[in-house]
């Protein structure tokens, strides 16, 4: 097995980034049951070479499942972040790094992993933290063997997925780490699946009630756990021969958004998607805190940026502020900071500059 966070490929790519130069990435990485896997990214510098630079390794929010979904096979991906929900968003996915320019200009080198199948082979691990952590923390090896400056100082930023990817990143094993220095890590909407499923919610709830539609997030739930235990999981617990069909057929070229039109529409169509009540399903919440962050005391501090919009969109705060109670008591060291007027989607820009204030005082 080759040493996850070795470099395979490398292609510089072009990008509007002022000052900046950046590369589509091919890197070896392993899941959270230590299987090996291959990973795509971005990689995006300061023109200059110069010393050991920090670098911010970023988590991208929910996309989807498959190959439709990759964040750095968009047009011109090395950029600023663009919503789906954006009046000038012109594909079906989130993309892009909040705040990147910023990060560049002080100096920063900037890592933005797709993960694992996304772009790769395989079905992604959808809200699997951990195995999501370690690519995460793998591409940022993978730039320390190219050309761009980048050091050992490194600071995590995650969305949504990736605000449960930002938390599981600072519960990784020494040999993870290696030679990296994590810093800090910054949770923004942090979808942490373990308080998720404690919670419960809308989410969840079509897993108890079988009048409730499905949301295509729930299917990318139980479709990424069961991709990350092959051996003791089955769809087949959870969902019907209809419910199969569509995410077998789906699952590659259907970004979210549009997985849960289809979902929602097959369902009032041609009857129920999942099972009820769902079978060996002691063993899927095993699974799912497994992958999840919230196992161990983070090894670095945490910042939670809130939305409390509505109530948090799409992840409610409640569940947000679950997360922080669950890291104190573990011993970590957990602020956060509230967005009143944020919905999930506006969020990440809003809070950026906070975020990058933040990681930045915590450099050694």
């Amino acid at each position: 097995m080759t040493k996850p966070g070795v470099l395979i490929h490398s292609e510089e790519i072009s990008t509007q980034l002022t000052g900046a130069k950046a590369w589509k990435v091919r890197y070896h990485s392993s899941d959270v049951n230590g299987r090996p896997h291959e990973v795509t990214g971005l990689v995006i510098a300061p023109e200059k070479v110069d010393g050991d630079r920090p670098v911010m390794t970023w988590g991208h929010g929910t996309t989807g499942l498959g190959d439709a979904s990759c964040p750095s096979a968009q047009p011109d991906p090395a950029r600023e972040i663009i919503t789906y929900f954006e009046p000038e968003s012109t594909q079906q996915i989130d993309y892009g790094v909040p705040g990147v320019q910023g990060f560049l200009d002080a100096g920063w080198v900037v890592c933005a992993t797709d993960y694992q199948g996304l772009g790769t082979p395989g079905v992604h691990q959808y809200t699997v933290g951990l195995t999501q952590a370690r690519d995460t923390i793998n591409i940022v090896h993978a730039a320390r063997s190219m050309n761009v400056g980048a050091g050992t100082a490194v600071g995590c930023m995650g969305w949504s997925e990736g605000g449960g990817t930002a938390a599981a990143i600072a519960e990784l094993s020494d040999e993870d780490y290696g030679d990296l220095n994590l810093i800090g890590t910054v949770g923004m909407s942090p979808g942490v699946s373990k308080v998720g499923l404690q919670i419960g919610g809308a989410l969840f709830a079509a897993l108890k009630n079988p009048s409730i539609p499905p949301d295509g997030h729930l299917i990318q739930v139980l479709m990424g756990t069961q991709a990350a235990n092959p051996d003791t999981l089955a769809l087949s617990d959870v969902m019907t021969p209809l419910g199969i069909h569509i995410a077998e057929t789906a699952w590659n070229h259907l970004p979210v958004h549009h997985l849960s039109d289809v979902v929602a529409r097959m369902y009032r169509l041609k009857g129920p998607i999942l099972n009820y009540p769902p079978k060996n399903w002691d063993a899927w919440t095993s699974a799912v805190d497994a992958g999840s962050a919230g196992q161990k005391k983070p090894v670095c501090p945490v910042l939670v940026c809130i939305d409390l919009l509505d109530g948090g969109t799409v992840v409610p705060d409640t569940w947000q502020t679950a997360y922080i109670s669950l890291a104190q008591s573990l011993g970590g060291t957990v602020e956060s900071h509230e967005y009143p007027h944020d919905d999930h989607f506006s969020l990440p820009a809003s809070c950026v500059h906070y975020a990058r204030d933040w990681l930045t005082r915590h450099l050694p």
